[in-house]
């Protein structure tokens, strides 16, 4: 027969290898970024001899000096900011639509609108056809060619649908006896009930919007538009394939050498000082069992 020493002493062992994995598992996921971060301060030749690990060795600020100091880079990203914030509403607002009438399986069409959404995401019109039809819109050289295309991901709309299905129809019959219209159903009773996967839609939105540059380089030829990806990516072309960039030709050596890690840092900052306050819906329960019998 067990006592509860020895399960007291063996759950004491268990939280002490649990403890020693997750310890193990934060060091390895930090480890990258510390690495990016120490890079990122250090000079051309420790870089160039393999000396930077954790701390920065022959510091410097040439690089964020370079950077901070074109206004163009400041205007990009404000561009930026402007471009995910826009974004992100726009394709909550549209996935969440979707997903809440897709979630409704009495719902004529249903099958169909299912199939057309899964149908886009294993067969795209192209590049030269996507390029054509933004163009041919008006949209190119403006927010719109960034926003509109990428409204919906339909992985997304597929992880909201579920999430939907997966709530107490009680609740919304319930809501429907005492008034409530589906307008009135969708925006006071479930999505109060659904901030867990809204606050995760809305960092996976973000951070794509903010990481994208492509389709920035693709349709816009006017660097007062650009993000600040495109910005750090010409930055990166211009530091390690030209002379000069606007500096002395030693700043520029100096850039290329520790740039990659620079733009790491200046695009990675932003997501990390938002997701502390996203990140506390993750752990947050949804509250499933409102009905009770």
């Amino acid at each position: 027969m067990v006592t509860t020493h020895e399960l007291t002493r063996g759950y004491r062992v268990f939280q002490w290898f649990n403890g020693l994995i997750l310890t193990g598992v934060v060091v390895v996921t930090l480890y990258p970024f510390v690495n990016i971060l120490a890079r990122s301060f250090s000079s051309q030749s420790a870089i160039s001899a393999g000396e930077v690990n954790l701390i920065p060795k022959g510091f410097n600020l040439t690089t964020y000096r370079i950077v901070a100091s074109d206004p163009t880079f400041w205007t990009n990203y404000r561009n930026t900011v402007v471009y995910t914030v826009v974004a992100t509403f726009i394709a909550i607002v549209m996935t969440t639509s979707y997903a809440y009438v897709l979630s409704k399986k009495h719902l004529k069409g249903r099958k169909a609108l299912i199939g057309i959404a899964v149908f886009t995401m294993f067969f795209t019109g192209g590049l030269i056809p996507n390029y054509v039809l933004i163009t041919g819109l008006g949209m190119k050289n403006s927010i719109w060619a960034i926003v509109l295309p990428n409204a919906i991901s339909v992985f997304n709309l597929l992880v909201m649908k579920a999430f939907f299905e997966s709530l107490p129809q009680d609740l919304e019959e319930a809501a429907a006896i005492d008034g409530l219209n589906t307008y009135g159903i969708l925006w006071k009773i479930v999505l109060p009930l659904s901030k867990a996967v809204l606050a995760t839609m809305i960092l996976f939105y973000a951070v794509s919007f903010w990481n994208s540059w492509f389709q920035a380089f693709l349709y816009m030829n006017e660097a007062d538009l650009f993000p600040v990806t495109v910005y750090l990516r010409n930055l990166i072309a211009g530091a390690t394939g030209s002379d000069s960039y606007g500096a002395a030709a030693a700043e520029v050596t100096q850039a290329a050498a520790n740039i990659q890690a620079v733009t790491i840092v200046l695009t990675v900052l932003p997501i990390l000082v938002v997701y502390p306050f996203v990140q506390r819906y993750f752990v947050s329960g949804v509250m499933l069992g409102a009905v009770k019998g």
